[in-house]
């Protein structure tokens, strides 16, 4: 549930900060009167985000097992790769991340109406695809009980809560060292969501391995006992992995921590994002630019 939360309010807090910025700049431009073509925009990410996660959840029933394993393996796969490209993203473009969004609503004022809900949507529905990927992903290696579910949602709705007060002046977050530690765990977790999918092909037949292990320490860690529960929520731990999960967790870790590491040292000290509590439209003063 706590690596759901994670999830949830580091990607509720991403779109959160996209939203925040488009209103700072319509407020600052004068134009009031598009707000509610954003909000469109919003509702409709929303709706699609909501309508994959139901279609996710539901649309596998009555499927064979074998097919079962095989969605669910490699819809895992898929989670895992939007996470990292997304974690690397968010490392990469923060810092000028304020000019990209008001370039592109600035042409979309000039394009009309739809182009405005497009922008809106297209800017809330990546974070909200992402968190619908990785979240089921996460419900599945749960085994389908509904608090990695809940534990987003609450995510998300303090993410709502936290960007609230930073436009109005009543939080300071430093958002890049939030982005760093939060992109560190989930890497953690997408490497034991990977580890998952593996094995959900391997049940699946689709992949060679099955039940041959690396290593079996579920007798000093029940899968069942409050600590292999709590291990399996936080970094979807398994006791009893395949060579081939083994490997591919391992190689995972071994290629993207690095990297990972290295995008968030290339930030000069001097980046807006290293000394604001956050990106400038997202105000902490209260009042737009």
């Amino acid at each position: 549930m706590l690596a759901n939360y994670l999830i949830g309010l580091r990607e509720g807090l991403e779109a959160s900060i996209v939203v925040g910025i488009l209103i700072a700049y319509l407020v600052k431009v004068s134009r009031r009167d598009v707000l509610p073509r954003i909000w469109v925009g919003v509702g409709l990410a929303t709706v699609l985000s909501l309508g994959l996660g139901a279609l996710l959840t539901f649309g596998k029933y009555g499927l064979s097992f074998q097919a079962q394993e095989i969605i669910g393996g490699g819809l895992s796969i898929v989670a895992v790769g939007f996470v990292t490209t997304m974690t690397f993203w968010m490392a990469k473009t923060a810092n000028h991340m304020k000019h990209d969004l008001q370039s592109s609503l600035a042409k979309a004022l000039a394009g009309g109406a739809w182009a405005i809900v497009g922008l809106a949507f297209l800017s809330v529905g990546r974070e909200g695809i992402e968190t619908a990927l990785f979240v089921w992903a996460t419900v599945s290696t749960a085994g389908g009980t509904a608090l990695p579910a809940i534990g987003a949602l609450l995510g998300i709705v303090s993410a709502v809560v936290i960007e609230i007060g930073i436009y109005r002046g009543f939080v300071h977050l430093n958002l890049a060292r939030f982005f760093t530690i939060t992109g560190f765990f989930l890497v953690i977790v997408a490497a034991g969501v990977l580890l998952y999918g593996i094995g959900d092909l391997q049940e699946a037949g689709v992949i060679p391995g099955v039940g041959h292990y690396a290593f079996d320490i579920s007798a000093a860690i029940p899968p069942t006992s409050w600590y292999g529960t709590l291990l399996q929520g936080l970094v979807n731990f398994t006791p009893r992995p395949t060579w081939l999960q083994s490997a591919v967790w391992v190689v995972y870790l071994a290629i993207v921590l690095p990297l990972f590491f290295r995008a968030t040292r290339r930030r000069s000290p001097a980046d807006p994002i290293a000394q604001r509590s956050t990106p400038e439209p997202v105000l902490t003063t209260g009042a737009p630019e």
